[in-house]
């Protein structure tokens, strides 16, 4: 049998509905922006692999670095124990957040450094007493697929079949300069029940990567402080350069009280997740009384392993080249939100940093399931680009070690789609 019958054979996919799926690509290599098939054809990655790869696939100082890593320490419990990698990273992801985040807590994946920051802020007030368990969040929101996570999500087909087990949460709308005043009367009426506000800075990306204002972002988060209502600053997406700065957080004036992080996080080399909180949330689990305990934990907590490739991606990051492409990167996109825009088929354009987005025009309203959309990614694989549309919307989020030239062709190729594309 071939990989692809091997795979068919005892693999289910993700968001996939094996019944009609067609059979999975086989990838045998990855380097750069390329990936490679097993028959030898590449394909850009515009959408670095869901996101998660910062610096291309394969990339050789984070594999130098692991490598080293692997014949040192691999993994080590978490609990009692600690190692150089962990507390390294530590150091270096605080000196980059807001000033208020001090502590860290690691995990294994952005659903679950959801579920670590929402427990957080539960617990925070019942360890004082308090019995504030109603969360705020975003309408159409994503914040994983996990019980809690998905509880904060907006409610969708995908959390429909567990709607009676799912948490209570008031959803609001992203703010906007002609909504903010009634989304503050909305958490007014209820600021005593609510324990926290969850939230995707700036973009939300499964939604059909919808944006906001960072100055109505802030507003927002300034009135809930006000209120004495806890913030978690989902950085899970668009963490580690996407927004065209290190963070969501440098584009608002507000400090959140957690933030959690994963996808780039490891440059896309291995699972990880991290919540960080502030001292004040730290501090209300300290106590003589071992049942004010943060009881949560996972076997891999602070793997040396992926400590360690976090700790190269960053390096890589903050390198300069580095920040200048990514500053590239943007005003390129920039430049191609405007041919977009004149577009006759295309709609709704928008971009912030390294991510582009924008909707095809058709009959079907805009969806997840608009059918457009598995005829555009056949499409791009034709022509060797990686694109996952989300239904009728489109986007790129690039590696950042894409070129000018290479950046061009998938522009061309787009143009060229849409321009062939018939409704």
């Amino acid at each position: 049998m071939n990989l692809q019958e091997r795979d068919r054979a005892v693999n289910w996919h993700p968001y996939t509905q094996m019944k009609t799926a067609e059979d999975a690509i086989p990838i045998v290599k990855g380097s750069g922006i390329y990936l490679y098939d097993e028959s030898g054809k590449k394909y850009i990655d515009a959408v670095a692999s869901w996101w998660v790869t910062l610096h291309g696939h394969a990339n050789p100082y984070i594999a130098q670095r692991v490598s080293e890593q692997l014949n040192t320490l691999e993994q080590v419990i978490f609990a009692g124990f600690t190692h150089e990698p962990a507390i390294k990273l530590s150091e270096n992801l605080l000196n980059l957040l807001p000033e208020n985040q001090e502590k860290v807590f690691y995990s294994d994946n952005g659903s679950t450094a959801v579920e670590v920051a929402l427990k957080m802020c539960i617990q925070f007030w019942h360890n004082q007493g308090k019995e504030k368990t109603k969360i705020l969040a975003f309408k159409e929101a994503y914040h994983g697929d996990t019980f809690g996570a998905m509880s904060v999500s907006g409610r969708s087909v995908w959390t429909k079949p567990f709607g009676e087990m799912l948490f209570e949460v008031i959803f609001i709308d992203p703010p906007t300069s002609e909504n903010i005043e009634d989304l503050k009367s909305i958490i007014k009426n209820h600021a005593e029940e609510i324990a926290c506000f969850i939230y995707e800075p700036l973009i939300q990306g499964a939604a059909g990567m919808l944006m906001h204002k960072a100055e109505d972002l802030s507003e927002l988060m300034k009135f809930c402080r006000e209120k004495g209502i806890l913030m978690i600053q989902d950085e899970v997406f668009t963490g580690f350069g996407r927004t065209g700065k290190l963070f969501a957080a440098n584009y608002l004036s507000e400090k959140p009280d957690i933030m959690c992080f994963s996808k780039g996080l490891t440059g896309g080399t291995m699972p990880m997740g991290i919540t960080t909180s502030s001292q004040q949330i730290f501090e209300a689990f300290l106590s003589y009384d071992k049942y004010k305990t943060l009881f949560h934990g996972h076997s891999f907590t602070a793997n040396p392993l992926a400590c360690t490739a976090a700790l190269a991606s960053m390096e890589l990051l903050l390198k300069e080249q580095t920040l200048e492409k990514i500053n590239l990167i943007s005003q390129k996109h920039f430049n191609f939100s405007q041919v977009l825009k004149n577009h006759p088929k295309v709609e709704n354009v928008r971009q912030t940093g390294t991510i582009i987005a924008w909707e095809i025009k058709n009959d079907e309203k805009t969806s997840y399931f608009n059918e457009i959309g598995k005829v555009l990614y056949h499409e791009f694989l034709k022509r060797g680009i990686i694109m996952r549309p989300l239904g009728n919307v489109m986007y790129l989020v690039p590696p950042y070690c894409i070129t000018p030239e290479e950046m061009d062709f998938v522009y061309r190729n787009i143009l060229e789609v849409l321009d062939g594309f018939s409704n």
